[in-house]
């Protein structure tokens, strides 16, 4: 047996040194990142770091939130802000800051980024203190943004459309559902059961047999007679972007496009009959889902209401004044 190489020890500067010299080629992606333990911006990807005592890090006792950057405005930033402290109050995990404060906080991230069009994603965790089980040891929380872009998906998703399977991976309990909590191993294995399929998402199920949501998106369908049908949204996560679409989708209603708008269960054997499928979020935005299980959606092609909710939702991220913070960014 060959003799193994010692174990390097670094100092401080040759620590630093190898945090640079280790950051990955797609660490150009990563813009700018606040951390309530440094208290303040960095934008070097290689100091873009976490403690591994945070309670979120070895325990998952943290929740998260994402707003998108779009023509340098932040896109609903109060509403994800609203949702991240009620997942916080739900973890028991008590905010460094006032609300007012981790609001700014993020805006100032994005600005420090210097891009206009990013994604901007920031966590509450039980903070460092130990490797323990309950959070008594934690010597505060703490609170944490990054700036980057985010993998756009194909556009083929939007043209073609997606194809799904129903998943075996057990679905979480609603309570854990509502909260959204860095606990997203069940996502990733729906996710990954799904590729080794030849799919592209997988779609929860729940106990009574009613469809609860994708990988980390909701799911909703358009009958035949013309009803745009989504989830109760007591047993999955109450998506923002959803919850938009859903809005958005009115304005079919009052056009004629759509009859009506329902949110209930929604049980398999309906769901599988209807005339559209489409999977919304904030990284997906809405896409056609053309296959499920190996048998086509409706006709098997992209259907015209997803088409139109999309389009509701790009002219939404541009134009409502409402829903949008300009972000203020350095002179160059």
């Amino acid at each position: 047996m060959p003799e193994l190489e010692p174990t390097p020890k670094f100092t401080t500067d040759q620590a630093i040194a190898r945090l640079r010299q280790a950051a990955h080629a797609k660490a150009a992606n990563f813009y700018a990142m606040y951390s309530s333990v440094l208290g303040g911006i960095v934008t070097d990807p290689a100091l873009m770091v976490l403690p591994l005592d945070d309670h979120m890090v070895h325990r998952g006792h943290g929740v998260f939130d994402t707003a998108i950057l779009a023509n340098g405005m932040l896109y609903q930033l109060d509403p994800h802000l609203d949702r991240l402290l009620a997942s916080a109050k739900m973890a028991r995990i008590s905010p460094p800051f006032p609300r007012e404060q981790l609001r700014q906080i993020v805006i100032d991230a994005a600005a420090a980024g210097r891009r206009r069009e990013a994604s901007v994603r920031y966590w509450l965790s039980a903070g460092p203190g130990g490797f323990g089980l309950a959070p008594g040891e934690c010597v505060g929380s703490s609170f944490y943004v990054i700036v980057f872009n985010a993998e756009l998906y194909p556009d083929s998703y939007y043209t073609q459309g997606l194809k799904v399977v129903t998943s075996s991976v057990p679905i979480k309990p609603p309570f854990f559902a509502r909260v959204k909590s860095t606990n997203y191993l069940p996502n990733v294995l729906v996710v990954l059961e799904a590729k080794d399929r030849g799919a592209d998402n997988g779609i929860f199920i729940d106990e009574r047999g009613m469809v609860a949501e994708g990988s980390n998106m909701n799911v909703a369908f358009v009958t035949r007679d013309g009803v745009l049908r989504h989830p109760r949204f007591d047993s999955i996560l109450s998506g923002l972007t959803v919850q938009r679409v859903l809005q958005l989708a009115r304005r079919l209603v009052e056009q004629g496009d759509l009859r009506d708008i329902r949110i209930a269960d929604v049980p398999v054997e309906e769901a599988r009959a209807a005339a559209e499928m489409m999977l919304t979020g904030s990284s997906i935005k809405i896409a056609p889902v053309v296959e499920w299980d190996g048998r086509p959606v409706g006709d098997g092609k992209p259907g015209p209401i997803a088409k139109k909710l999309l389009d509701l939702w790009r002219e939404d991220v541009r134009q409502a004044t409402d829903q949008l913070i300009p972000v203020p960014y350095p002179e160059d």
